[in-house]
């Protein structure tokens, strides 16, 4: 039989068919999160736009777009993309090629991840669908301002979003270390606001 666990660097063994709550650090999902690029790699910069510093903008994002959003609802948003820290960052059209055992392997490890931090397994539909909502904008953002996408392009894949939502917020390409960093705070800050 063929290996279907990793090693994480917490010295965790996450068995990728069956993930369970106790195999998950958020030492290991920052850390992972914050060297995986979004976009395939395929930004301008000096630095790779990590997963790690998507998941904070959106974070940020659906904070506004729910402005009574509880410190659960927040964490969620934050972790929305946690199971790339194992699975990597696909790019959409390549999610449609590879068909649902993606999708399968996403779900099982975003259920592990957040019973591990308090948070429902499956995340209801309309929170999932607020969070959605900061994703394409967050995502807006990311092809305009990184990767070579023109507004208009854009515009068609992800819709723009109104100004005031983007105010004040910017892409940022920085080292994985202060990325992981801040993901790591502000986990750690939304469970503290939880407990």
């Amino acid at each position: 039989m063929k290996r279907a666990w990793q090693r994480m660097l917490s010295g965790r063994r996450l068995d990728l068919l069956d993930p369970t709550p106790m195999d998950i650090e958020i030492a290991d999902i920052a850390h992972g999160l914050a060297f995986v690029a979004r976009w395939n790699g395929q930004t301008s910069g000096d630095y790779a736009y990590s997963v790690a510093e998507h998941s904070l903008l959106v974070e940020a994002l659906f904070a506004r777009l729910v402005p009574s959003a509880t410190p659960t609802q927040r964490l969620t948003a934050l972790l929305h993309d946690a199971p790339e820290y194992v699975i990597g960052d696909m790019i959409s059209p390549v999610k449609a090629a590879v068909g649902p055992g993606y999708e399968d392997l996403d779900k099982r490890l975003s259920a592990a991840i957040h019973i591990r931090f308090g948070l429902p397994a499956v995340t209801p539909a309309p929170l999932k669908r607020q969070i959605k909502r900061a994703d394409r904008i967050s995502a807006w953002m990311e092809a305009t301002q990184i990767a070579g996408f023109s507004e208009a392009e854009a515009t068609k894949l992800f819709g723009r979003p109104a100004p005031a939502m983007i105010d004040g917020l910017s892409i940022r390409l920085r080292p994985a270390s202060e990325a992981r960093a801040e993901f790591t705070a502000r986990h750690e800050a939304l469970l503290r606001q939880i407990a």
